[in-house]
């Protein structure tokens, strides 16, 4: 992200949530935080997409752009609130938090302790946003991290994060902007803090796919967060082991969507880059 500045792509994917909801893509989905937690300006934009694809050809094209992504997040969404569901942990951290939703929205958090770590920038603009939105997890800890000078573990420790209990740790938009070793470094961090009943779930970008993976990278470049890492299946089941995590499922999007969301697989079908893992802690 940029310096001083909130996270462009936490605005996006927050974008195509709203999206997703307010056009119900999908019966599993549903994310009425997303449209609280936008700029005013991108409120005014989903708004503007309500009805439908407008006619003229640019806007258009803006509307099938996100339209795109909302099914794209309505099945990683759903993928990773059942992975919370079936854990049932009292602590839920969120890597990489951006405008995530899901401590005002999930009641099946209303016993847990959410964590929110993010860049303090990114956090400042979305507690600004909160507004009237009503907490369903029990506590909701802001903590403010900038990965490239802070101790993530000291940070933790110091908002509260029991170590001794299980814990399920959301990852979901974090791993492609890390250089191998910055992913090596934070799971191993992720392993200190887990005991066995912890749960790991996590998106990651796959290795082939080149054409998608290339306008992916240069639109990311663009926004300032460009990928810096890419892993095949083997290899990031590999890596998820080196630290304890065993891989119990890892699904490419159009996979996750036959089973989640069905009505969603044709829009996904392109989308075989992108894969969730779910391992647990042993």
């Amino acid at each position: 992200m940029k310096p001083g500045q909130p996270s462009q792509t936490a605005a996006l994917v927050c974008v195509a949530r709203a999206f997703a909801h307010e056009r119900a893509l999908a019966p599993k989905f549903s994310d009425p935080t997303a449209f609280e937690l936008l700029s005013e300006a991108d409120r005014a934009r989903v708004a503007h997409y309500r009805d439908g694809p407008p006619k003229e050809s640019r806007a258009r094209a803006a509307y099938e752009f996100i339209a795109v992504r909302a099914a794209m997040m309505a099945v990683r969404t759903i993928f990773i609130d059942e992975a919370i569901r079936e854990a049932s942990s009292s602590q839920v951290v969120i890597l990489g938090a951006g405008l995530d939703g899901r401590a005002w929205r999930m009641p099946e958090l209303g016993d847990a302790i959410v964590f929110e770590v993010d860049h303090p920038d990114s956090q400042r603009e979305k507690r600004a946003r909160l507004g009237s939105l009503r907490q369903t997890a029990r506590e909701v800890r802001f903590v403010p991290v900038d990965f490239t000078r802070d101790d993530l573990s000291h940070c933790l420790a110091a908002a509260g994060h029991d170590a001794t209990r299980p814990t399920t740790w959301i990852w979901e938009g974090v791993i492609m902007y890390l250089s191998r070793a910055e992913v090596e470094a934070t799971l191993r961090l992720i392993a200190q803090r887990s005991v066995a009943g912890s749960r790991l779930v996590a998106l990651y970008i796959a290795r082939g796919h080149i054409v998608l993976r290339t306008i992916a990278a240069l639109m990311l470049r663009r926004m300032g967060e460009p990928v810096r890492s890419r892993f095949s299946e083997r290899e990031m089941h590999t890596l998820l082991a080196k630290y304890g995590f065993l891989s119990v499922l890892d699904e490419d999007l159009p996979t996750a969507a036959e089973r989640l969301a069905p009505a969603l697989r044709g829009a996904m079908k392109r989308i075989m880059h992108l894969r969730m893992v779910l391992a647990d802690f042993r």
